[in-house]
């Protein structure tokens, strides 16, 4: 099973994502960390969704190609960490829902890379990455 551990995350990562739950939590978002780091079979299978299993395409990335598999000096320390709204303890499943948006502009602040913006390619509402340069 994926990991929902901060301390999965690359250490620099770590304190930015401690913040972006913070400050969510400040704004009176209810944020929901989905995963932090996995493993390289659980990235396969995800990426086995919509191609060789039943269900929509969930990655383009392959084991070794995804923020979430990153590893530093032989454990776990994923760039990016997938996380989701709750309102009145549900999931928000509507892309449209602004706390999605108030999220996106949280994580940007703090300097992350928010997938859910339109220009980003792959377009994911849930992710939130290290900008690339770190």
């Amino acid at each position: 099973m994926a990991s929902r551990a901060i301390s999965d995350l690359h250490p620099q990562l770590q304190p930015l994502a401690e913040s972006f739950l913070r400050r969510c939590r400040d704004q009176g978002l209810d944020p929901l960390i989905l995963c932090t780091w996995r493993s390289a079979e659980e990235q396969e299978a995800l990426y086995q969704l919509g191609r060789g299993k039943p269900g929509a395409v969930a990655t383009d990335a392959r084991p070794g190609q995804s923020a979430h598999n990153a590893m530093l000096y032989g454990s776990p320390a994923a760039r990016a960490f997938d996380a989701m709204p709750l309102l009145a303890g549900k999931p928000v499943t509507d892309p449209e829902h602004p706390h999605w948006h108030a999220m996106g502009e949280i994580a940007e602040a703090l300097g992350l890379r928010w997938h859910g913006r339109s220009a980003t390619q792959p377009h994911e509402l849930p992710h939130f990455q290290l900008p690339l340069e770190i």
